[in-house]
């Protein structure tokens, strides 16, 4: 029997990189960082979960297996949270594959976080190490080091970046101003993501696993039910550390071990300098299965199952097989 490490070694070559439906009547193609979507005219919207990895909001290239992991951590997570907040999600009907409700999307994007940390430039520990005391709003207090839980779970919005920009971190008074969004529905929806956050933290703490932080994305169906869409809690869009550990290691002014694309955004500035100006220098074979290898355990770490990869040499026409197209 193959091992997990061979199988994605394997599909180094048959990664999904990207769809292109759109004359199969799937209707219009819209291509995010990761997702290939297409609106149907019947108030769906089919996504198509690639294998690209996006850092820096930057495209860095394709990990073997990343979409099916990803859209099955999200369909579990929609799944599990549909209690606390309406979801998109209607069907799965294929690994890379998930068919939701077409909504409305705000224009901002929800990020809650728990943790001083991150290397980006406009990560909360960026803006902290460089003297700043107020971020999106909150005040900090004096005297936190890296990676120290913040008093509270904060709300740190950003603007939704076109692919190649970069998202700006901004306060509710902010991002109402720039006419993004109305007050009532910033405070509508904010009270939606930190029930699914506190939700999301405690599940991970049950599976040794510590929710740092996550972005939600929050759209209005046509009937004008605000609910949950894109993603939610994936290591995508999440970062997540060993619980077990964390302590000692901070305590010892080390980096804690994550489980996420962190180890992706480390490899990029530690090795290159490279923190998403300009073309991001190519990942080598070992670093792209090592990264994969991260989502899947946090899939089995999160759902308590195996994750069972489809090997399909050809996983285009295997979509299109299960969407009933023409290959």
């Amino acid at each position: 029997m193959e091992s997990l490490e061979q199988i994605l070694r394997n599909q180094l070559a048959a990664t999904l990189e990207g769809t292109d439906f759109s004359g199969a009547g799937l209707g219009d193609r819209y291509e995010g960082k990761v997702r290939d979507c297409y609106v149907t005219g019947d108030a769906r919207r089919i996504i198509v979960v690639s294998d690209r990895i996006s850092a820096f909001d930057v495209v860095l290239g394709t990990l073997p297996c990343k979409g099916q992991v990803l859209n099955q951590i999200a369909q579990y997570w929609f799944e599990e949270s549909a209690h606390i907040a309406p979801n998109h999600m209607l069907e799965v009907p294929d690994p890379n594959v998930m068919i939701g409700r077409e909504c409305r999307p705000l224009k901002a994007e929800f990020v809650m976080r728990s943790y001083l940390t991150g290397v980006t430039s406009t990560s909360i520990w960026k803006a902290y190490e460089g003297g700043a005391r107020t971020f999106c709003g909150h005040d900090l207090p004096e005297g936190m080091s890296k990676n120290q839980k913040l008093p509270k779970a904060i709300l740190t919005p950003s603007t939704k970046a076109e692919k190649g920009d970069h998202d700006v971190s901004v306060s509710r008074e902010q991002l109402i101003e720039m006419g993004h969004i109305t007050a009532e529905d910033f405070d509508k929806a904010a009270a939606l993501v930190a029930k699914l956050f506190a939700f999301g933290q405690e599940r991970a703490a049950s599976r040794g696993l510590i929710l740092v932080d996550t972005k939600y994305e929050i759209g209005v169906s046509p009937d004008g039910e605000m609910m949950l869409i894109d993603e939610i809690h994936t290591p995508d869009s999440s970062r997540y550390w060993y619980a077990g550990d964390f302590e000692e290691r901070l305590a010892r002014g080390e980096e804690p071990r994550s489980l996420d694309k962190e180890y992706l955004r480390r490899w990029m500035a530690e090795t290159h300098g490279y923190r998403g100006d300009g073309p991001p220098p190519k990942m080598p074979d070992d670093v792209r299965v090592e990264a994969a290898k991260r989502y899947v355990e946090i899939y089995e770490l999160i759902t308590g199952k195996t994750f069972v990869p489809d090997q399909s040499p050809d996983p285009r026409a295997r979509i299109a097989a299960n969407l009933g197209l023409k290959s």
